[in-house]
């Protein structure tokens, strides 16, 4: 701001002035308060934290600031179990004060943890100058497109799952109508012989024949395998609420993706963290949640019906594709988060995988999964290979996944 040319005493008077209305407004101005964002972010945290008042699944959160510091809390956040089996005393200390209940991961980035401790020191207050603006016509126009882009794709997944299961019909009626035509020609070669031009047994014979190897070939390389598989459950569970609405981080469930060969199916005491106190879902009321209560209780696991499965010849590590190959799990189940009911959108054959291997690219630099391969190691430090694909490490080579 300009000062006019004033006297010196007027012109130092002017500009102790400005400085006491600036000094003002940052004083009455809520300095903790924090945008929409952090507001938005902390609803993660909400299930299993208070701001304020009693404890919940975990402790509450005021005062958080002041207890811990900053680089160990974004630790912290972003993923607990790892800091924990770090051997690290105070996340131990917290692990075992809350019952040894694990806080799921966030995928946040530092900025934004820093935002949400910020809000909450503020004690939930979001500054008013970040107040949502009025989404624009475009953006309400992208926001209907994605919406209608997500619902045609539910469709497409429900309309091919018809499909197939259609097919799967039609090849067994095809089937046995074959049969008892065979069966009939057979018999009326051999013994009634109503048929005299035995070119017309021949030509059915051969048909027949045909049709059945060709049911049997592609039936016998489908085993094991169900694409738009899609199980009702014991429970209703939507991961459209969950891992979508919620943001519920995959291996918050799925605890085992990192180091198993098995993602694992979540037991009752893991549905419990969140659902000891949500009794009531928007959409399945209270029937559903009430199911989980009736399980631990009674102590009896809920028999989840297992959608992705693979041949008993076939060797799978999740381990090995989520922590070392570092593999989304959209790229094998599909976009999860849109579905109300989980489908098995890949056929998951051989050949599918064998093109996944040659087309994916793997994260071969500073990867210890990857240090014993020297010779490729060589070849990618001199630049004779720009990139390593899973093809290239054996992922091609039958005895890896059929020993």
């Amino acid at each position: 701001m300009m000062i006019p040319n004033l006297p010196s005493s007027r012109r130092m008077k002017r500009v102790m002035s400005l400085f006491l209305i600036l000094g003002l407004a940052l004083l009455f101005k809520p300095l903790g308060a924090q945008t929409p964002e952090a507001e938005k972010n902390f609803q993660q945290c909400r299930a299993c934290h208070n701001l304020e008042g009693p404890k919940l699944i975990g402790p509450t959160l005021s005062g958080v600031n002041e207890r811990r510091a900053q680089d160990w809390l974004i630790r912290f956040i972003r993923n607990s179990q790892e800091v924990i089996q770090s051997g690290d005393p105070i996340a131990v200390k917290v692990y075992e004060e809350n019952n040894k209940i694990p806080m799921p991961p966030h995928n946040l980035t530092d900025e934004q943890i820093i935002d949400i401790l910020k809000y909450i020191k503020s004690g939930g207050k979001v500054d008013p100058q970040y107040a949502a603006a009025e989404p624009s016509a475009d953006q309400k126009a992208a926001e209907d497109l994605a919406l209608k882009i997500a619902a045609e794709q539910e469709a497409r997944e429900e309309k091919l799952a018809d499909i197939e299961r259609d097919a799967n019909r039609n090849f067994g009626t095809t089937f046995i109508i074959t049969i008892i035509i065979l069966l009939v020609v057979l018999i009326d070669l051999f013994v009634t012989k109503v048929i005299k031009a035995k070119f017309v047994h021949s030509t059915l014979i051969l048909v027949a024949l045909f049709i059945i190897g060709e049911i049997i070939y592609k039936e016998s390389a489908a085993v094991g395998r169900q694409q738009y598989y899609q199980p009702d459950q014991p429970v209703w569970f939507s991961h459209k609420v969950h891992a979508g609405q919620n943001q519920i981080d995959c291996k918050y469930c799925h605890t085992a993706a990192d180091y198993s060969k098995s993602a694992g199916i979540p037991s009752v005491n893991v549905c419990m963290n969140c659902h000891n106190l949500v009794r009531e879902g928007k959409v399945t009321g209270t029937e559903e949640i009430a199911k989980i209560h009736k399980a631990w209780e009674s102590g009896e696991p809920i028999q989840w019906v297992r959608v992705h499965n693979l041949p008993d010849h076939v060797f799978f590590s999740h381990a090995q594709h989520v922590k070392s190959g570092k593999l989304d799990c959209a790229e094998c189940h599909g976009e999860v988060e849109t579905m109300n009911q989980i489908i098995q959108v890949n056929d998951l054959s051989m050949g599918w995988c064998l093109q996944c291997h040659r087309k994916t690219e793997v994260q071969f630099a500073d990867n210890k999964f990857f240090m014993a391969y020297e010779k490729m190691h060589e070849k990618f430090s001199n630049g004779e290979v720009k990139k390593v694909t899973a093809d290239m490490l054996g992922g091609a080579d039958c005895m890896k996944c059929h020993y």
